[in-house]
């Protein structure tokens, strides 16, 4: 006797791509509707992170007009459009994908971000960091935490338990940092010089007299107002190196347009 073999479904849908959820596609398929067939009746979140788009990046998903969650499964001929935060389609009722964000963000950035980390916590955002650190660790700490992973690891972000991440688009620190506030709206919180750069801890004031034994003779000689990290107790004052992180604030406070208030003036 023959065996049955199985009947196997294909369908047919058609997407289209907003903003920068582009820069996951391939060039063909970016800024236009495109035909894309699939193996039976799949997850749109499944969907879409085969075409390379993680789910982290999407905030709302229209299909046929209609805003869906990412556990709706595809049909023969839906048509669907998806966008990022930053870009929305006009619905009256819209699913948002992405959880809100309140107050200031914490972050758990991965090992090849070292730079970012310290400009973050120069700005005073919380920053998890470890030099080496495995991504099942990462998603832990994101998990347990509710801390946002930052990354250039796109299969990091598709890990399903990983609620809120940010794709980092460039090798460079300093762009790094300005989509990152630009990205979550930081630049009205940023809050400079109030965390360690080493550890993450949190800095404050500290009389001369309480650690002259650990400073350098000359520095003990030259400055007056210093300042100690809570957790690992590395002393900062106002020498040559905090002239240069200032220029950086700076560079930052001219790109936001803000105001910034940094705790050592």
């Amino acid at each position: 006797m023959k065996e049955k073999q199985s009947l196997i479904i294909y369908t047919t849908v058609f997407f289209r791509f907003f903003g920068e959820l582009n820069d996951f596609l391939l060039p063909e398929r970016k800024k236009k509707v495109f035909q894309h067939t699939v193996k039976g009746r799949p997850s749109i979140k499944d969907t879409l992170e085969a075409l390379g788009v993680p789910h982290t990046e999407i905030d709302c998903i229209l299909v046929n007009g209609q805003s869906v969650d990412f556990f709706y499964q595809v049909q023969e001929g839906d048509k669907i459009l998806v966008y990022p935060q930053k870009v929305q389609p006009k619905i009256r009722k819209v699913k948002h994908l992405q959880p809100k964000m309140v107050g200031r963000p914490r972050f758990v950035v991965d090992s090849h971000l070292g730079k970012l980390v310290r400009h973050l916590r120069l700005l005073g955002f919380d920053s998890f960091y470890k030099k080496v650190f495995p991504d099942p660790e990462i998603v832990q700490i994101a998990v347990k935490e509710k801390r946002v992973v930052l990354t250039r690891d796109i299969g990091l972000l598709k890990n399903k338990v990983v609620k809120s991440a940010y794709w980092l688009r460039t090798p460079d620190p300093l762009q790094q940092l300005k989509d990152v506030l630009k990205q979550f709206n930081l630049y009205s919180k940023i809050n400079p010089f109030s965390l360690c750069l080493e550890c993450n801890g949190k800095i404050k004031r500290v009389a001369k007299q309480r650690i002259s034994g650990h400073l350098p003779s000359k520095v003990k000689e030259y400055y007056n107002k210093f300042y100690q990290c809570q957790s690992c107790r590395k002393i900062y004052w106002q020498g040559s190196h905090y002239n240069k992180l200032s220029q950086i604030v700076g560079r930052v406070k001219k790109q936001g347009g803000v105001r910034l208030l940094t705790l050592h003036q």
